[in-house]
């Protein structure tokens, strides 16, 4: 099974970036999404942001993603 999950942009250094979520930080690589800015959600799977997206999107699929693991 494949997983993407929303996490925030919170350091960019070249084509690497910080991303945070749900209190878990990860290093990921921007290569495929250059032009991610600091504050940007971005969807992470396996290792690199694939895709921007709005806040609201983020937290809705977080909250979804939360209830999921928690039943």
């Amino acid at each position: 099974m494949c997983l993407a999950v929303p996490m925030k942009l919170i350091k960019k250094e070249g084509d690497k970036g910080i991303v945070l979520s749900m209190g878990v930080e990860r290093e990921v690589s921007l290569a495929l999404l250059p032009e991610a800015e600091i504050g940007d959600w971005v969807i992470v799977h396996a290792g690199f942001a694939i895709e921007r997206m709005d806040e609201e999107e983020a937290r809705e699929s977080l909250k979804l993603l939360e209830e999921m693991w928690s039943s």
